[in-house]
């Protein structure tokens, strides 16, 4: 069945994906130097709790105003939201915090940048997500400017414990990432209200448990905003460009964030730029104008599918009727006939088919 054409101009999902990813990099890398700021003297447990509980606060919906536009978390979700929070709330953000106390802010924000890496390895093993020669020269240039960041900030503090905790928690987070891809599909402010809760609550007990410091009252708001900024409006915007673009394109074009991280912590007077951090800067410049610019056609099909998200009735893929009709975004379970037809797309969740040629 050949779909009709579109109503109204489809965007290109790789241009609005690529723009969220820089926005939830924005956020997060922006963070992290105060992270290190709030979180000194303090248990790693404490810290990575008050990140979470900031993260879980800054995503409650009194008001609900989401209700009927995005798919609500359900209790079949509950066991990989459990899994996420303790891959990505718990462990990842205790690494992070203890590995922060223990080498410089711009060194360790530059480390960040294996989370890129490790991100772009696990989709394409796990969810084999297409990378074809465009994403793959954009992934190159992300890698090679993190390269160079991480090699000055080696030379600068060395290779440590802490370091190696940082690291740590990259590779948490990648596991993170792609464990939650499944879960983009689904109201981004619940996964963050269920995913803070649940890693906020985990590490609380631990911190508890293991009588570990917790911070005076301006520490502990400073790690409060910084895990509503940095990982509950982050984990947003990240959730809503792995909907568009998947998880290997999101994770890549994240790769910006310790770049963030690293030049807020300069500008904060720890450390200076170097000859190597500028030419990672135009690195990175040209990763993101590769992705930015990407387009990806051509004629493909759709295999029958059965699923809940949200959507339109215009775009191409969702031409299911309502009595009375509806208009504009909203949610429901849904299912798809097949259908072929070509038009601009990502490797979003109508568009996970196998690639021979790219």
């Amino acid at each position: 069945m050949n779909a009709p054409t579109s109503a109204r101009p489809e965007p290109n999902p790789l241009l609005a994906g690529a723009g969220l990813a820089l926005f939830s990099a924005l956020a997060f890398g922006l963070t992290t130097p105060f992270v290190q700021r709030f979180g000194k003297g303090v248990g790693a447990w404490p810290a990575a709790a008050l990140l979470y509980a900031g993260a879980a606060l800054a995503s409650l919906d009194p008001w609900r105003a989401a209700r009927g536009v995005e798919a609500p978390v359900r209790r079949a979700h509950l066991p990989r939201l459990l899994v996420v929070a303790l891959v990505g709330a718990v462990f990842a953000p205790v690494c992070l915090t203890w590995g922060l106390q223990r080498t410089d802010a711009a060194s360790a924000s530059l480390l960040l940048n294996f989370e890129a890496v490790f991100t772009v390895i696990l989709a394409w093993k796990i969810h084999h997500e297409p990378i074809g020669r465009r994403v793959g020269l954009a992934l190159t240039f992300m890698a090679a400017g993190g390269a160079l960041l991480v090699i000055a900030g080696v030379r600068a503090a060395g290779f440590g414990i802490g370091a190696m905790a940082v690291v740590l928690a990259t590779f948490g987070w990648a596991l993170d990432n792609t464990l939650a891809r499944p879960l983009a599909e689904l109201s981004p402010t619940q996964v963050v209200q269920w995913k803070g809760t649940l890693g906020a609550t985990l590490s609380f007990a631990l911190a508890l448990a293991s009588r570990q410091a917790f911070p005076s009252a301006a520490p502990m708001l400073g790690l409060l905003l910084c895990g509503a900024t940095g990982y509950g409006l982050s984990l947003r915007f990240y959730l809503r460009a792995q909907r568009h673009i998947g998880a290997a394109r999101t994770g890549s074009i994240f790769a910006v964030a310790p770049f963030i991280g690293a030049a807020t912590a300069w500008a904060m007077g720890s450390g200076s730029m170097s000859s190597g951090s500028a030419a990672a800067a135009l690195c990175f410049a040209a990763g993101v104008y590769f992705h930015v610019t990407e387009r990806h056609a051509h004629a493909h099909t759709h295999q029958p599918l059965a699923h809940e998200h949200a959507h339109r009735h215009d775009d191409g893929h969702h031409e299911h009727t309502h009595e009375p009709p509806f208009l504009g975004e909203h949610s429901h379970a849904h299912a798809h006939e097949v259908q072929v037809h070509a038009h601009p797309h990502a490797p979003d969740v109508h568009h996970r088919h196998d690639h021979d040629h790219d």
